[in-house]
């Protein structure tokens, strides 16, 4: 059993709320969270992590020595990234594959266990974009039978085909889950969708149904980028509670069956929305109207529909999400209401 763990990217909207909710179920651990405050917003997770009894140490993943002061753990879980797609190369990699390895590096001066985060982004582009659709009225369709492995109408699984591009975003954490094979640690890879829920400062080119509620809320116009300006454009989201209580299991249930082992971990098929499906529950939770309009020209890295098949998970161990997307909206919904003057100031 696991207990001194390290969360890296422990201020970030993952980290912190793995980071707390460890410290509420296991009070005998310790759970050090650490973080260079990079991400705007990531300041306001820092009292409440004080307040939960978690150790924050201020830690930049690219400086080994900053890892290094914090000393033996027991379990690592690696949170740290930079998550847009749209980022430039110069931070994505230096953060992403030279952090993740200064990260495994001290995970195995220690033998601790890893869970690395990963995303759903390591799949190529183009076989995604060539995976057949049928155009439903509110949003694209992926059909049953599919010209690649790995794909069908619930989504692309683990065996679907890594060669190819996939934005610098999702090489860099594909590179990360590669050198961790290397490592004779414990070790588990969660591939993960889009993620969302309170405390996610969502923008546009990262937490985009975070985004979605926060421009209801304000009032300010929203955009259909791409695939005709129609909205139609599909992901699968998870709520963060969904994914902190599968990390909860990997640390704990600690038999081996979980190491080793690459996961999806996502809504699938019953947790999706398309764009336009997000704006209809957008208007109906607020009673806010927005301005919507279209811009038919894609966005380089993007893909018509993403949905994560999980069957593996499933298989593995019974995991479903259990939480929807209606609930996920409304509890960022409440969670926004509830601290306006915090997430407004720093959203800006």
């Amino acid at each position: 059993m696991s207990h001194r763990v390290l969360v890296t990217g422990g201020a970030g909207f993952i980290g912190s709320s793995i980071s707390l909710a460890l410290a509420a179920r296991y009070p005998d651990w310790e759970i050090v969270a650490c973080d260079n405050l990079y991400r705007r917003g990531s300041e306001l997770n820092l009292p409440r992590l004080r307040t939960a009894g978690v150790r924050f140490e201020h830690a930049d993943v690219r400086q080994p020595q900053d890892l290094a002061a914090v000393g033996a753990v027991d379990a690592l879980v690696e949170c740290s990234a930079e998550p847009s797609v749209l980022g430039a190369s110069d931070v994505i990699v230096p953060v992403n594959l030279t952090g993740a390895y200064h990260c495994f590096e001290h995970a195995a001066r220690s033998g601790a266990q890893v869970i690395f985060l990963s995303t759903s982004r390591v799949y190529p582009i183009a076989h995604q974009e060539a995976l057949l659709f049928d155009e439903a009225d509110t949003r694209f369709e992926l059909r049953a039978a599919q010209p690649l492995n790995g794909a069908s109408a619930e989504g692309i699984d683990e065996t679907f085909p890594l060669d190819g591009r996939r934005t610098m975003y999702g090489a860099s954490k594909l590179a990360g889950e590669l050198l961790l094979t290397e490592y004779d640690v414990p070790w588990t890879i969660n591939r993960c969708g889009v993620v969302a829920g309170p405390w996610q400062m969502g923008k546009v080119d990262q937490g985009v149904f975070t985004h979605w509620m926060l421009s209801f809320l304000r009032g300010r116009p929203l955009t259909y980028i791409g695939y005709g300006g129609t909205g139609k454009q599909v992901r699968d989201l998870l709520h963060v509670d969904d994914l902190v209580d599968l990390v909860e299991r990997q640390l704990t249930e600690r038999d081996g069956t979980w190491d080793g082992r690459t996961f999806n971990v996502g809504g699938g098929r019953a947790g999706s929305l398309s764009l336009a499906e997000a704006t209809e529950l957008c208007r109906e939770i607020t009673g806010n109207d927005v301005e919507v309009s279209a811009a038919g020209e894609s966005r380089e890295g993007d893909v018509r529909v993403y949905l994560s098949d999980c069957a593996a998970l499933r298989a593995h161990c019974g995991w479903e999400p259990q939480r929807g997307p209606r609930q996920i909206l409304q509890d960022i919904h409440d969670w926004v209401r509830a601290n306006e003057t915090l997430v407004y100031g720093a959203l800006g």
